[in-house]
């Protein structure tokens, strides 16, 4: 197939693309090279293979128009966003700018030029709101949602809080309607944590990836400072790794008819889920540390539970994750500590 992955210089763009152009399909990459890491990734990319990179914003309705007249498409992975709850409240118009219209910018170019394309979408759990109305209970290492033992499904209310919760719900719900008005069919894939090879993690996004940096650092210099989270720890999320998310998405772009046009939450599922209290301690033994770590007030709707029941998904592409949860992190460290990481842009 002809795939236009744009965000494809992203930590999960890159390595579906990967992914794909291993398996003989034709890849191009659309990206506006403002990730940390992007260069990184498309020389990664490029080492690797032999697929076009398009430089571009999503924002721009004549740059997505251009490469989708340039490739035609058969599938288009659409990953380009906006991913860190903390910008979408400090600049909630580009936040707006880039999932909303963003994607509208990508569903439009699919009708006027391609309507037999098929477009795939990376949601985010945050379009079921802050799940305040789940009762939870707090154990030593970790909050528990007992009526909701093996995760939650899609069958959950929508409730968008905060812009990034509005701006990709509203995108989530565009792909999905798109099939219904215009017969442009979609995939919505409503992710909890992923981690794994080519993330460049940072303070506000990547959570898993950046406090095993923090780790690292504690871990090969005893005198650096603590570094700080945000609440009790105690917060819980089920860690997806890249290999995983690798495997989805290339099942997913054959699927069959019956599975297109719905939502699916992906995520390591409650086998795989880890608080960060939890992840601090099996980041101890790997490393032999004692973490230091400072307690800030929670963030602003910070879910205390999410973990994907992800039985619709397993169903629909015979998929499920293969990476437990401490192997994933395991990988994570030796991906940072190799020289791949190390160097500079």
């Amino acid at each position: 197939m002809r795939v236009l992955v744009t965000g494809g210089l992203g930590f999960l763009g890159c390595n579906v693309a990967d992914e794909l152009a291993s398996t003989g399909h034709e890849i191009v990459v659309f990206d506006n090279f403002t990730r940390v890491g992007a260069t990184r990734n498309l020389a990664w990319l490029e080492a690797r293979h032999s697929l076009q990179s398009v430089a571009g914003d999503v924002r721009s309705r004549d740059d997505v128009m251009r490469v989708v007249r340039m490739l035609r498409p058969d599938r288009v992975i659409h990953l380009a966003g906006q991913v860190a709850m903390t910008t979408s409240i400090s600049d909630p118009r580009t936040d707006f700018e880039v999932n909303v219209l963003g994607t509208l910018n990508v569903l439009e170019a699919l009708r006027l030029e391609v309507p037999d394309a098929r477009i795939l979408y990376s949601s985010t759990n945050k379009v079921y709101g802050d799940l305040d109305a789940v009762e939870t209970e707090e154990h030593a290492t970790r909050y528990v949602a007992p009526a909701f033992l093996a995760g939650f499904d899609e069958s959950m209310p929508l409730d968008f809080r905060s812009p990034y919760g509005c701006s990709k719900g509203a995108a989530d719900q565009y792909v999905l309607d798109y099939s219904r008005v215009f017969g442009v069919r979609g995939l919505v894939f409503r992710h909890s944590s992923m981690c794994g090879g080519r993330q460049f993690a940072t303070v506000d996004q990547g959570w898993v990836g950046w406090f095993c940096q923090q780790a690292l650092e504690q871990a090969s210099s005893p005198d650096s400072p603590a570094f700080t989270i945000a609440g009790s720890g105690k917060q819980v999320r089920d860690v997806l790794h890249a290999d995983d998310m690798r495997r989805l998405y290339s099942l997913a772009l054959d699927a069959p008819d019956d599975a297109w046009d719905k939502a699916y939450n992906i995520g390591g599922g409650m086998a795989n889920s880890l608080s960060l209290l939890e992840l601090f301690k099996l980041l101890e033994e790997l490393l032999g540390v004692t973490l230091r770590f400072e307690r800030l007030q929670a963030r602003r709707s910070d879910q205390r539970i999410f973990v994907a029941d992800t039985g619709r998904a397993e169903g629909a592409f015979d998929w499920s994750p293969l990476v437990g949860a401490g192997e994933a992190i395991r990988r994570v460290i030796s991906w940072l500590a190799s020289e791949d990481y190390g160097r500079l842009d």
